[in-house]
């Protein structure tokens, strides 16, 4: 495959991803009615098996799905930077190659999960949702609540964009801010989790964009 194919097959990865995002929100924030915080282990058991079957799709999307669409937008990135910054560029892939191991990894773990708490609940519901508790912990720590390593990844990207003038200087300055967003959901507060996604949604479209109607001119 060569370069400017691989920048446009990139940027239609990044408006997926984009879109992604946005399905998620729409689903999660919107469309799903979770339990409120004071519902029984009963009604949060009912809730899960209920809606099995459009959790593990939304997972699937959400983690999966997501998780195999960034590769093609790291390796894509990686070949537009290489040129300028081989050593740098290779880090950026690295950290953006890590961001999906955990990505993927917390929707399959989310789901396996899932299934096995809709299984054990038909008999024990205190039980199932003691081991989906512990489940979501660790989906939440890999990559559904903390976003360290994609913040970096995407710090990363800005911080080389800027000195080798790759992509325009809004579009740089919009990716700080989703890395910046990114590192601090290291401390558990909502807000910093919902800028990152929000932002993160517009520079996956930007950039997508980008790649798509530009392709970068190698360095000599």
């Amino acid at each position: 495959m060569d370069s400017k194919r691989l920048q446009k097959i990139g940027g239609v990865a990044a408006i997926l991803e984009a879109l992604i995002y946005i399905i998620a929100f729409i689903f999660y924030g919107g469309i799903l009615a979770f339990p409120k915080a004071t519902a029984s282990t009963q009604e949060e058991f009912n809730f899960l098996s209920e809606n099995y079957t459009t959790l593990s799709i939304l997972n699937f999307i959400s983690y999966v799905l997501f998780g195999i669409l960034l590769v093609i937008l790291v390796a894509a990135i990686y070949e537009r930077f290489k040129s300028y910054a081989p050593h740098f560029a290779k880090i950026i892939a690295a950290f953006g190659m890590i961001w999906v191991v955990l990505v993927i990894a917390s929707g399959m773990i989310s789901n396996i999960g899932l299934h096995e708490v809709v299984e054990i609940g038909t008999k024990d519901p205190e039980n199932a949702m003691l081991i989906w508790s512990s489940v979501s912990i660790v989906t939440e720590g890999l990559g559904g609540g903390n976003e360290i390593v994609g913040g970096i990844w995407v710090l990363l990207i800005s911080i080389l964009s800027i000195k080798e003038k790759l992509f325009s200087i809004p579009l740089s300055a919009l990716g700080i801010i989703v890395g910046i967003a990114g590192i601090l959901t290291v401390y558990p507060l909502d807000i910093f989790t919902e800028i990152f996604g929000i932002s993160q949604i517009v520079w996956f479209l930007w950039i997508g964009f980008v790649m798509i109607g530009k392709s970068a001119t190698p360095k000599n």
